[in-house]
């Protein structure tokens, strides 16, 4: 098996840039990496593509990495909570994209990216409005 163990945060940020698609752990604030999110600030990396559970919540975790102007697009299945304003600013401002895609798609989509398959189909989206510009 491959090692893809990092000796350090700059190490293991060191292969993002702008522009990458980043999966970011947790559900809400729990389990959030937030070295990994504060790292990326730190580093200036714009244009991000984030794949996450939701879309922030409060300004801490996830939602400061959107404050801070980093993230193009979220790709999530609950982004809008009680407290989620920095995005929900963002996207009323025509500042941020959002893919929402349903929570079991989502898994899917997950497994599938991270077995380095291409595209998955499932019949939950089919004939929706969100499946609209996507390839069938």
């Amino acid at each position: 098996m491959i090692d893809k163990s990092s000796a350090s945060l700059k190490e293991a940020l060191s292969q993002i840039k702008d522009g990458s698609t980043v999966m970011i752990g947790g559900f809400g604030t729990a389990g959030q990496p937030a070295e990994l999110i504060d790292g990326l600030i730190e580093l200036g990396i714009k244009d991000l593509v984030i794949v996450n559970n939701n879309a922030g919540n409060g300004d801490y975790g996830l939602a400061k990495l959107l404050k801070a102007g980093a993230v193009r697009k979220i790709i999530c299945s609950f982004p809008r909570q009680s407290d989620s304003w920095v995005f929900d600013e963002l996207y009323r401002a025509g500042k941020i994209e959002l893919e929402l895609v349903p929570q079991g798609n989502l898994a899917c989509r997950i497994q599938a990216a991270g077995m380095g398959l291409g595209p998955i189909y499932t019949p939950t989206g089919f004939g929706t409005l969100l499946a609209e510009g996507k390839p069938t």
